[in-house]
């Protein structure tokens, strides 16, 4: 029953969101920014790879910028980090950001556990973030996600939609991004080991990121 209602509530926001931003007539600001296809390859001892995108996956994102590479750290000899970020510049049409929950089923990787755990990287308060552990046949994996929108990080997609609305009519912007490392498990190795893994990366990713998505 409270996954049914919190369904509810969030189709209703999706909905009110979807119509408010289609609704308003007023060129929205949009503004400077890098492509991700400058991104670097090189963030301390960590190198990165480009992963491409399907065409079927691209025409379900929609229009924006896409960064989808894996990194290793070179250093540690350590397991690859898969690294995406989708940002969208407008999301008044209907283009709106996709949940990691709605993604990672279609590629084989089913739930096991969810939380919201906090974490504090370069140049930011400390926020929460939502964790997933995730399986796929024998194979084991931990996943970190969050959206990211004008200096804002938020772990809820329902807030996320709320701020997209509070943002258009204070800013007049829409914009936003997801951010979202992923990794499997080695063999005997704990998803806390894992979790380490990822925020060692995110800890060199973040500050890198700014002039891809402004503030």
């Amino acid at each position: 029953m409270a996954s049914h209602i919190r369904f509810v509530v969030a189709s209703i926001l999706i909905a009110g969101a979807a119509l408010f931003l289609h609704a308003r007539k007023s060129t929205e600001f949009v503004p400077p920014r890098e492509n991700f296809a400058s991104f670097p390859y090189r963030l301390g001892t960590w190198v990165g790879s480009d992963v491409s995108i399907a065409p079927d996956v691209l025409q379900v994102l929609g229009p924006g910028d896409f960064l989808t590479r894996t990194y290793r750290d070179a250093a540690a000899d350590d397991a690859i980090v898969y690294l995406f970020v989708a940002y969208i510049p407008s999301q008044r049409a209907g283009d709106t950001l996709h949940s990691p929950q709605n993604c990672l089923p279609g590629a084989g990787w089913l739930p096991v556990h969810s939380s919201r755990i906090e974490i504090a990287l370069p140049g930011h308060e400390p926020f929460l973030v939502n964790r997933f552990a995730v399986t796929k046949g024998a194979q084991h994996g931990l996943v970190l996600y969050w959206y990211w929108a004008h200096g804002r990080a938020v772990a809820s997609e329902y807030w996320a939609k709320f701020y997209l609305v509070e943002d258009s009519i204070r800013l007049n912007r829409s914009d936003g991004s997801l951010i979202r490392v992923a990794t499997e498990l080695g063999q005997d190795e704990s998803a806390a080991d894992a979790e380490q893994r990822l925020l060692s990366l995110l800890n060199v990713v973040f500050p890198a990121i700014e002039k891809y998505i402004p503030r």
